[in-house]
């Protein structure tokens, strides 16, 4: 019988929805037949959203993985003890909340690091609060990049088997514009290709888009397509890739929706979040409720693994209990599915 993977999971900005969809989550028994979870945050916190949400589940506090039961009904805890709940203003940013935030984040990256766990899923923070907090990054993949010290890395998004990652992130447009260069949409189309072998896909088949409209249509709308992106691509080709492009967007997604592809490159942030987030995330109207929101967030590149939920801190809904779960259960899957390969490999 193959070994459980362990994963970590951090508890994310304890003002946001974090706390209540970890506990969510971990009362889902097939979780417990998946891996070994164990959550790193703050037990004070856990412990304030399970008696407020009226949530049978006992908490077992460790110092390290090795020391945790792993069983349904009782979560797995290593307390940070960062939290006092009679100051935390839930549903808004706080440099308490970010100091917080931040210090789970690089706890799990340390335990990946010193192999005591096989992957790390995170749950959201807030850009706003780890700010305040004095640590200034623009999200989860900055801060993975920084203390593992990783220089090519990208973000990718996946709605099952809907996947893309993007040339640039976190930028304005103009920047994501400038950025668009040959070596880094080779660089990104190689990242992708990997991440696909990584998943058990052996040939993957990659659709690339385009950055201006219609993909320049010859340049006449630009000409990064030609000067950057196709030799990009005809380089990825020559390496023995399966690639297709430059595609203008509004046919690529859905094609790729369609099965054409394993994965898409995105030349910008809203250019891959768009169209996987309206797949992913579905409102009701007539119940005024989020149905589902689903999506893995991946950072690709780095020596450890790490998958997130695909949503934000969800202030507004703090303490309601209508959080869903469903996008940190599907990040929990990634991250077993990429640790079970891992360490197949050894």
């Amino acid at each position: 019988m193959l070994k459980k993977v362990t994963i970590g999971i951090t508890m994310g900005d304890p003002a946001g929805i974090g706390p209540e969809i970890t506990l969510k989550t971990l009362m889902e028994p097939s979780i417990y037949e998946w891996c070994n979870p164990i959550v790193i945050g703050d037990v004070s916190t856990l412990d304030y959203f399970i008696e407020k949400l009226n949530i049978d589940v006992k908490l077992n506090v460790v110092s390290k993985p090795s020391e945790a039961k792993y069983v349904f009904g009782t979560i797995d805890v290593i307390d940070m003890g960062l939290v006092n709940m009679d100051h935390l203003m839930l549903g808004r940013d706080s440099a308490a909340g970010g100091e917080a935030a931040f210090a789970y984040v690089k706890k799990v990256i340390d335990l990946a690091l010193n192999n005591e766990i096989d992957a790390t899923v995170t749950n959201p923070i807030s850009k706003g609060a780890i700010n305040l907090a004095g640590h200034h990054y623009a999200g989860h993949t900055e801060i993975y990049a920084d203390l593992t010290n990783t220089e090519k890395y990208t973000m990718m998004l996946a709605h099952h088997d809907f996947r893309v990652v993007h040339v640039s992130t976190h930028v304005s447009l103009r920047v994501a514009c400038d950025r668009a260069t040959k070596e880094r949409v080779l660089e990104v189309i190689t990242i992708a290709h990997e991440a696909c072998k990584k998943l058990g896909i052996k040939e993957p088949r990659i659709g690339v888009a385009g950055l201006n409209p219609h993909s320049g249509e010859g340049g006449l709308f630009g000409h990064e397509e030609i000067e950057e992106i196709i030799p990009a691509i005809n380089a990825a080709k020559e390496l023995g890739m399966i690639v297709d492009g430059p595609v203008p967007p509004d046919t690529l997604f859905p094609k790729a929706r369609g099965g054409w592809y394993d994965i898409v490159v995105a030349m910008y942030h809203d250019q891959g979040h768009i169209p996987l987030k309206l797949l992913g995330f579905v409102y009701d109207r007539e119940l005024g409720a989020w149905d589902a929101i689903e999506g893995v967030n991946i950072t690709l590149g780095l020596p450890i693994i790490r998958t997130s939920v695909d949503h934000g801190t969800a202030y507004d809904q703090v303490g309601t209990g209508k959080a869903s779960p469903l996008s940190l259960i599907n990040a929990i899957d990634y991250g077993v599915q990429l640790a079970k390969q891992r360490v197949n490999e050894y």
